[in-house]
């Protein structure tokens, strides 16, 4: 399955998935950085697909995920977000790293912060506009932690 074949069935596979749940809505998709960005638009059922802590929307894309690798598609990594939930949490996390750097460069202390991957991907990205500031990532699975440091 090539790729324009890999991203026409996620965004169908997801689509039937939600119709499974009554949810009857257009995916829309696009492809970024080899990783199918799959967008829900608003729903009633935002909090049902989100989940706490979105654990629902991380199994959304898991069992899309899942689905591309056993089609032996050519993209299998998948990111979707549910009515703008994943962007307004990335602008959120950029703000509060923002807020981080500067209490790191005012105090020359470094700083470990307790992120999902995610967030902390966030983080060592807005880190890139400061030449002062580094950032690195510590630990294995659930105990892996950023640190974002002064360079002296």
């Amino acid at each position: 399955m090539d790729k324009d074949e890999s991203i026409r069935f996620a965004t169908k596979f997801l689509e039937d998935l939600l119709s499974f749940f009554g949810i009857n809505v257009a995916v829309y998709s696009t492809i970024d950085d080899e990783v199918i960005q799959l967008s829900v638009p608003s729903t009633s059922m935002n909090s049902l697909l989100i989940g706490k802590n979105a654990d629902n929307l991380r199994a959304l894309q898991y069992i899309v995920s899942t689905a591309l690798t056993a089609k032996s598609a050519e993209i299998t990594r998948v990111s979707v977000d549910i009515a703008d939930y994943k962007r307004q949490r990335a602008d959120r996390i950029a703000e509060r790293a923002e807020e981080w750097i500067n209490k790191v460069r005012n105090t020359g202390e470094p700083m470990t912060l307790d992120l999902n991957p995610a967030d902390r991907r966030i983080v060592h990205k807005v880190a890139t506009d400061y030449s002062d500031i580094s950032t690195h990532s510590e630990g294995e699975g659930k105990e892996r932690k950023i640190i974002i440091s002064k360079i002296a």
